[in-house]
């Protein structure tokens, strides 16, 4: 399982090597926080502008490639719209996460990075985050590799969870 952590800082984002960056942002969540902020502003807004005209809504199941060069390292960003965030719940993660998957494999992209759906605007927690990610990530982490861009403090959070998935995997392997 190829699973790897990056901070949410922007001297991170801009030394990540990777074919897309795939972000969430809900439909009312103006301004943009967490991953999606920090890229606004390494884009010089331009996503939100996007927003403002309209060509970006952020309802659920919305998915935007947005250019990115030369500002930004990774080849390709990819916008995902997860809803209200008052309608956000387990549900919507997982549809949100199968979107991403989704993506990923139409993109064909070996590397890619994504913030957690609901993470930036607290709608579920760091280790619920990445054991749901886990579950629904399996078949596509046991070929690519993947990074989460997160804090310090839920990296510190979703280790233990990504260890004990890694254990899991291992006596599965053995038999």
């Amino acid at each position: 399982m190829e699973l790897r952590f990056v901070a949410a800082e922007l001297g991170a984002l801009d030394e990540l090597r990777c074919d897309v960056l795939l972000l969430p942002i809900a439909s009312d969540e103006r301004p943009l926080r967490g991953a999606a902020g920090l890229v606004d502003w390494r884009l010089c807004g331009a996503l939100s502008r996007l927003i403002a005209q309209g060509r970006v809504t952020g309802a659920r199941g919305e998915r935007v490639l947005v250019p990115t060069r030369p500002r930004l390292s990774f080849e390709k960003l990819v916008l995902l719209g997860t809803g209200s965030r008052l309608g956000f719940d387990e549900t919507v993660f997982l549809t949100s996460i199968d979107a991403a998957m989704d993506v990923l494999r139409k993109l064909r992209a070996r590397t890619a990075a994504l913030a957690l759906p609901g993470r930036s605007l607290e709608g579920i927690t760091a280790e619920r985050g990445l054991e749901l990610f886990l579950g629904a990530a399996g078949d596509l982490l046991e070929r690519d590799e993947i990074t989460v861009v997160e804090t310090s403090e839920a990296q510190r959070l979703m280790l233990p969870v990504l260890e004990r998935a890694r254990r899991k995997a291992r006596a599965l392997e053995s038999g």
